[in-house]
């Protein structure tokens, strides 16, 4: 942890070279932090190359680059394909044959697609076809397919990430409430659903001579760390207007670190086809967090 002695000037030099020493290691992992973040955002499958969210009608669907088909792509085959909704929700994928696309990279005509909920963990039904691809998302009883490209221009002309400076000072412990049994937070998305999710505890803080409260959530059961959307102060001007996002650690002699340097941005700051969860009333915080990511420069919806 960042001790407070840390931004206090030290009597003894030896001792600030030791603390000059804590804080260029803490910013140096900040630093591997980020630059871990910006490749595993630019991959060839990361937000940037979605180039499609296309929700399916009850029925059979026809997919394709062709302007005949009920869902247009931007790339791929002219007729790649049909996909049927069931009125039980499955939904079965037949190819063309000449398509040359591939089902979890096998030459195969069909399939029933395993969407991103159940496969929760593993990965759901991929349809790859060039450097395109999607599969199938379930987001509150909607089925639709999220189509990536690797070489979509939004992440071909990828902006980069821009954050404010690291400040140690944003690194707090916070005090852990647990919650009480059964204790849900509601969240609304970018797609007009409403997600409910666990809460594990409360998260009790103190900047600026203020007192702050936070509630995580169990994104995943099982997830081995707590999930923070929240918006602030910077919301939509210095930051994304929706949200950002944190992860933290479970607690730990009932305290728990919350690293708003490593505060990061939605996927829907980057790409109009996700659908992001947007900050809840408990998580609007009225303080100016000037840590973490900002705004993406290269947004324009």
């Amino acid at each position: 942890m960042i001790r407070t002695s840390l931004f206090v000037a030290a009597a003894i030099l030896g001792v600030a070279t030791v603390h000059a020493t804590d804080t260029d290691s803490y910013k140096q992992s900040i630093e591997q932090w980020r630059a871990g973040r910006l490749e595993r955002l630019t991959a060839p499958g990361g937000w940037p190359s979605l180039a499609g969210l296309e929700w399916l009608k009850d029925g059979p669907n026809r997919i394709g680059s062709a302007a005949d088909n009920d869902i247009v792509l931007t790339v791929g085959p002219a007729h790649l394909g049909v996909a049927d909704l069931a009125s039980n929700g499955e939904v079965h994928l037949v190819l063309e044959h000449d398509s040359g696309a591939l089902i979890d990279g096998k030459p195969v005509y069909e399939a029933t697609l395993i969407d991103d909920v159940k496969a929760g963990d593993a990965t759901p039904t991929t349809v790859s076809f060039g450097t395109a691809s999607f599969y199938l998302i379930d987001r509150d009883g909607r089925k639709g397919l999220r189509v990536k490209n690797s070489d979509a221009p939004s992440r071909k002309h990828f902006l980069g990430i821009d954050s404010f400076p690291i400040d140690p000072s944003w690194r707090i412990e916070a005090t852990w409430v647990p919650a009480a049994p059964g204790e849900t937070l509601e969240m609304g998305t970018v797609i007009g659903t409403i997600d409910k999710y666990p809460v594990p505890g409360k998260l009790e803080f103190s900047r600026d001579g203020k007192q702050f409260e936070i509630l995580p959530v169990i994104e995943v059961p099982g997830d081995k760390q707590y999930f923070i959307v929240f918006a602030d102060r910077t919301s939509g001007k210095e930051t994304y207007g929706a949200a950002r996002f944190l992860y933290i650690d479970p607690p730990k002699d009932g305290k728990v670190v919350l690293d708003f340097n490593k505060a990061y941005n939605p996927p829907c700051a980057f790409t109009p086809f996700a659908t992001c969860p947007l900050a809840p009333p408990e998580n609007r915080l009225d303080l100016r967090v000037t840590a973490g990511e900002k705004n993406y420069r290269g947004s324009n919806h």
